[in-house]
């Protein structure tokens, strides 16, 4: 049987192509076993949640029941604020976030930031959630990781050394956890 994993993009100009060496990455790692679904995600120069929500929404529509949800940075937030707020009729394998901003508190506050805020205690139960930051991203401040550990204490939480906002395009470890399912 093959697994279904859908990958949502990070956010800026460039960003689909840039992560599109992740799901290389990913891809090598899982072999045939996983169908990875990396769609395009409209307007990645200037991401609004709103749009994406709908793009997000549509996706998961298509999935078979314990598909597998992937995020990337901006990609990451969006997936989860998704979650907290929509009703879920499927079943979730996992959740794996990578580089995920957290947004108000101690994290990003930007013009709008608002509107990212998340219902943690809405995300689906149950489910496994794991993330992986690395402590020199230069993008997304290491800081929010330790956030999202304190309001998420079932997450599994990987802290990872020297590689970057895009994890050096290298993720066995990914890929590992993702098998352990």
């Amino acid at each position: 049987m093959t697994h279904q994993i859908l990958f949502i993009q990070g956010g800026a100009a460039g960003a689909y192509k840039a992560d599109q060496q992740l799901v290389v990455s990913l891809r090598r790692a899982l072999r045939t076993a996983y169908e990875l679904l990396y769609p395009k995600m409209p307007h990645e120069c200037e991401p609004d949640y709103r749009i994406w929500k709908t793009q997000i929404g549509k996706k998961l529509g298509r999935l078979k029941n314990g598909a597998i949800l992937f995020g990337h940075s901006l990609g990451a937030s969006f997936l989860l604020k998704y979650l907290s707020d929509e009703k879920i009729q499927k079943a979730i394998a996992g959740i794996f976030l990578i580089a995920t901003p957290y947004w108000g508190g101690d994290g990003w506050r930007y013009e709008g930031y608002e509107a990212l805020a998340l219902l943690l205690s809405k995300l689906p139960s149950g489910t496994p959630i794991f993330f992986y930051h690395s402590r020199d991203d230069e993008i997304v401040p290491f800081a929010h990781l330790t956030l999202y550990a304190r309001k998420l204490p079932q997450a599994t939480i990987h802290a990872l050394d020297a590689r970057g906002h895009q994890l050096r395009n290298h993720l066995s470890e990914v890929a590992a956890d993702i098998k352990s399912l």
